[in-house]
């Protein structure tokens, strides 16, 4: 047990030191995703490369070939799953499922033709160029073609960001569809494992067998969804139980790997319900607390689980599939820009905007990378197969990054005008300071009164700092510019917010006028306490005009 504690320390170590700098090195110079240098670090040091030489203090590899299924060692791979079940976690938090639900028609019928058109271009790749896989049914022809549905969400949103595309007709349709693409690749996963079981076990795969797979794959999905979107609140209230951040990160972490168990329990993967937990908590006041608590572990466990899925590539093994790996590559991008862009087009974009659609689909990410692990631990695709995933995800993901920014330019994607609902109106907050100092803290004594009433307050940009202020339902966004702060949110919270502004500025004034006594130029602070007093009030997005006794 202690050398198999200390090989496994080591590896960590190696595993790593190595993601971090391959990560590096491909964000900083070669301009690519963090992930892409995680997968490369794990191909380099893994046992089908360095990882196979022998180390002169420990008489052995560090990363030694093992004859299995997993070219790894069960510790390292268990490491590998909980990592994946973080990945997931912090997935189902960061999803905007607002957003999701009002592009929900558009996004639904480009995702759903997304996931039908690769799911069959992927799996035909494999009944006609693959020996020994001669029906549809066949698990690699099923996991093969699950592979070629999933988006990463991650990259996309990342590059519609950068293009400041995400509020475009184009953009929020890309998203609402590329979260689903990755929902329904996760329940087809569930259907996938579950009719592979049935093939392993040597019983005939009927369709109502297969039916009631799909049923209770998608019955835990909606079911345990909409009980988590229910009882959010009540789940988010006995979190608040605890009264410490740290605390309630844990345990909201505790309950994505217990209800992760339960999923596998039930016979579907892990991931759908570390998603799920994640979903159901998305749209409470802790989503950014648990976010930020649980950075570190994110940071420390998602490389390894990237580096670990590299480390699964045999290059030797991918020699006689090279060619097919270059076939189901090129079927896996036509199978996104045919099957999100001709559904985009329909709907009422032009031939360039339902591009850039199914050009948004194109990159691949960690669902890929969960889809191909389990499909090579339940023994239903090989190594050879496992290295053709890898080379899709390595190549959709290098090239979608600059076709998607190309699209981008020129004219509009939409046939004719589109109402896209922008952000629905609300009240707007002002305050203007003479200076720079002041207006920083005032910012500060804003920001703390919030949380003297309980409110979470998280930075989302640290250098255009910009805070997002939640308590159950209330949202406000604080912006702090040099010459003045600015403050968002509904006109139903605007008088919540309004009167705890309007509170902080009054003790200031009176703060001010306190220390009149104080040798200072003469007028200085009456004048500064004036004009604090008469900026503060709210100018809201209606026309009425408050006086200051009001």
């Amino acid at each position: 047990m202690q050398h198999l504690m200390t090989t496994l320390v080591l590896q960590v170590a190696v595993i790593v030191v190595a993601a971090r700098v391959f990560g590096l090195i491909f964000s900083r110079y070669l301009k690519q995703s963090r992930v892409l240098g995680e997968l490369v670090a794990g191909m380099v040091i893994g046992p089908y490369a360095l990882g196979s030489l022998n180390l002169p203090l420990m008489g052995q590899s560090l990363f030694p070939k093992i004859e299995a299924v997993m070219p790894v060692s069960p510790e390292l791979y268990g490491l590998a799953v909980i990592a994946s079940i973080v990945l997931l976690f912090l997935a189902g938090l960061e999803t905007d499922l607002p957003t999701f639900l009002r592009y929900s028609l558009m996004g639904t019928v480009v995702g759903i033709g997304g996931v039908i058109c690769s799911f069959f271009l992927g799996s035909s790749a494999a009944v006609l160029f693959l020996p020994g896989v001669e029906s549809f049914m066949h698990p690699t022809a099923l996991f093969l073609g699950t592979l070629s549905t999933a988006t990463s969400v991650g990259i996309t949103a990342r590059i519609l960001s950068e293009k400041r595309k995400m509020s475009s007709p184009e953009g929020v349709t890309i998203l609402a569809g590329a979260v689903l693409d990755d929902v329904l690749g996760i329940v087809l996963l569930a259907v996938v494992v579950g009719i592979s079981k049935l093939g392993a076990a040597g019983d005939s795969v009927e369709w109502g067998r297969i039916g009631l797979i799909a049923l209770k794959a998608f019955g835990f999905w909606i079911v345990c969804t909409v009980l988590g979107i229910l009882f959010a609140k009540k789940i988010s209230k006995g979190l608040k139980w605890f009264k410490s951040n740290d605390a309630i990160a844990g345990v909201s972490l505790g309950m994505a790997l217990l209800l992760a168990g339960l999923a596998e329990m039930a016979g579907l993967a892990m991931i759908i319900g570390a998603y799920v937990m994640g979903l159901s908590l998305s749209q409470t006041d802790l989503a950014h607390e648990l976010r930020e608590r649980l950075h570190g572990i994110y940071q420390f466990l998602v490389p390894i689980f990237f580096c670990v899925m590299g480390m699964m590539v045999n290059f030797a093994a991918m020699k006689g599939v090279l060619m097919f790996g270059l076939i189901f590559t090129a079927l896996a991008i036509i199978g996104k820009i045919i099957g999100c862009g001709l559904p985009a087009w329909l709907l009422g974009f032009n031939l360039r905007g339902a591009f850039r659609v199914g050009a948004g689909m194109l990159p691949r990410g960690e669902v890929t990378l969960i889809v191909a692990g389990i499909g090579l631990s339940e023994g239903a695709i090989g190594q050879d197969m496992f290295g053709v995933a890898i080379m899709t995800l390595l190549i959709a993901s290098v090239i979608a990054p600059p076709v998607l920014i190309k699209s981008f330019e020129g004219g509009t994607g939409l046939r004719s005008r589109m109402d896209v609902k922008a952000e629905e109106a609300g009240c707007h907050i002002e305050l203007n300071f003479p200076s720079v100092h002041i207006t920083s803290f005032i910012a500060n004594r804003i920001r703390e009164a919030f949380r003297n009433e309980e409110f979470y307050v998280h930075e989302v940009n640290i250098e255009a700092k910009i805070y997002q202020i939640r308590k159950e339902d209330i949202s406000i966004t604080l912006i702090q510019r040099p010459e003045g702060i600015e403050l968002n949110t509904s006109q139903e919270n605007s008088h919540l917010a309004s009167l705890i502004v309007m509170e902080e500025i009054l003790e200031l004034k009176d703060l001010l006028q306190g220390i009149e006594r104080l040798e200072s130029p003469e007028g200085l602070c009456t004048e500064l306490a004036s004009g604090l007093f008469c900026e503060a009030f709210p100018r809201s997005t209606d026309d009425k005009k408050e006086e200051p006794g009001e």
